[in-house]
């Protein structure tokens, strides 16, 4: 049975073991406080073993037959479609998610692992010409050998799978670090699902260990030729200034600053309840959310007045009261991040819509409006219940606006032209915009990653296939080359 108690120990090498530190992490629900689970974290041994598993498994697992590996990774789903509602269960409990959010993410992971069970089947190579007389030139596919993975707090079942699946598919030995406050929903859950699908042993392994005991090890480590990384934009610099170091590939998935965009043609109130979802799906901690509502001014005060009804109207509370929109954030560090902003918001002059209270992790939601492009609120990601909307008159206003940000990762354009929708959207400096739609958008065959702070690389369908695999060149040469000496 799926629950905290089966799940709070280290996966490696196929094995369900303490970790070998005498310090313990508390796993603990957001909501109530209640302790979850205590679990021994990994030490820099643990972790060198994870790693010495996952290498020495990928060379059995390159001799699996492709279909064979297509069926395990498709008796994944099946697996997370039988425990469906256990699952649920952990993800509110884990990390204060609502039932919809549960619901959503699982779909995500589903859909994830359906496509990378599709990559055994197309690691094809090319037979190219040469410019050499009697010389045939071939492209080889092969997995690029073991994937480092460390997954964040907001979506850790989903942002884990998102490398972990497709690395696997790819034919790659795994090692995934989940983040401390999510070690079964980002980690061990994983572990268990794979087990039970027939994964050999050995070929994934979850570490649950904190950076204060193992330093850079998962990052230094010799073996990984690949780190993948999801989190906040300045931890994963640094994740990525040591992979490049140490001459491995850094996959980051950092932080958003996204524009939700509202013409005055605008469908006024479709575009209320778009940005709602936008803003505080998860309490608003996803990396795509709206931080920036650009509403241009004919229309602005009417957008203000019935965004305030809708977000006012919006249940904060327990996040396994189906009726709860908004449950509590992660920790007490995001409760306190977000209090203080709040307040810079107010002392920069920002004027408050609507104002929430902020009791312990529960915060209720905060509007800011007439917010300039230099105010901190305006161009800090906001991880969390809290928005800024703005005022712009014309049409290279907003794209100037939105494009007034470090970040670069989603977006949204409202407006009842489509075609001036898709011409802006070119001009706005993102990985991902979307017309009459949300900002919180992620298919399994589509890329997804960010441009300038907002990450490096692309992600899910044939770019996952492109990232966690190489190619070699081999060569034949059926005569004999002529040499000038």
């Amino acid at each position: 049975m799926l629950n905290f108690s089966t799940l709070n120990k280290q996966f490696i090498n196929g094995e369900w073991r303490q970790g070998k530190s005498s310090n313990k992490l508390q796993n603990i629900n957001p909501y109530n406080d209640e302790v979850l689970a205590t679990v021994n974290i990994a030490t820099t041994e643990d972790v060198d073993l994870a790693y010495q598993s996952a290498f020495e498994a990928k060379a059995k697992w390159d001799k699996v037959n492709a279909y064979k590996k297509r069926d395990i990774l498709e008796n994944a789903v099946r697996y997370i479609e039988e425990n469906e509602e256990a699952i649920v269960t952990i993800i509110m409990e884990e990390l204060g998610g609502t039932r919809v959010k549960a619901n959503f993410e699982i779909w995500l992971v589903k859909n994830m692992i359906k496509e990378a069970a599709t990559f055994p089947l197309r690691m094809e190579g090319k037979i190219l010409p040469s410019v050499e007389d009697n010389k045939e030139n071939r492209l080889y596919r092969s997995p690029i050998g073991v994937v480092g993975v460390i997954s964040p707090f907001n979506f850790p079942f989903f942002l884990s799978m998102k490398s972990v699946a497709p690395a696997l598919g790819a034919g790659n030995g795994v090692v995934l670090k989940p983040h401390e406050d999510t070690p079964v929903t980002g980690g061990t859950l994983i572990g268990k699902i794979f087990e039970e699908a027939g994964l050999p042993k050995g070929l994934l392994n979850v570490v649950i260990t904190d950076i204060s005991e193992i330093g850079d090890a998962f990052v230094e480590h010799p073996i990984p030729r690949i780190i993948s990384f999801t989190g906040s934009t300045k931890v994963g610099s640094y994740i990525g200034q040591v992979a490049m170091k140490h001459f491995k590939k850094p996959l980051l998935e950092l932080g958003g600053n996204s524009a939700f965009i509202i013409m005055d043609d605008a469908d006024i109130d479709y575009a209320v309840n778009a940005a709602a979802f936008s803003r505080f799906t998860h309490q608003g901690q996803i990396c795509m959310s709206a931080n920036r509502i650009l509403v241009q001014k004919p229309v602005y005060d009417k957008f203000v007045e019935k965004f305030v009804q809708k977000v006012a109207s919006l249940k904060v509370g327990d996040p396994k009261d189906p009726n709860t929109v908004i449950g509590p954030v992660i920790n007490n560090r995001q409760a306190d991040a977000l209090r203080h902003l709040v307040e810079t918001g107010i002392e920069s002059g920002a004027k408050i819509a609507l104002k929430g209270k902020i009791e312990g992790r529960l915060v209720e939601p905060t509007i800011f409006t007439d917010v300039t492009p230099t105010m901190t609120i305006a161009q800090e990601e906001l991880f969390g219940p809290v928005v800024c909307i703005m005022p712009f008159e014309k049409e290279e206003e907003a794209i100037e606006l939105a494009n007034d940000t470090r970040f670069g990762l989603s977006g949204a354009i409202h407006t009842a032209n489509i075609e001036r929708g898709v011409e802006m959207a070119k001009k706005v400096h993102t990985g991902m915009i979307h017309v009459n739609d949300i900002t919180i958008n992620d298919e399994p065959i589509i890329a997804f990653g960010g441009e300038k702070q907002s990450g490096i690389g692309r992600l899910n369908g044939e770019w996952s296939l492109d990232e966690f695999t190489t190619f070699k060149w081999i060569s034949i040469h059926y005569g004999q080359r002529r040499f000038p000496y």
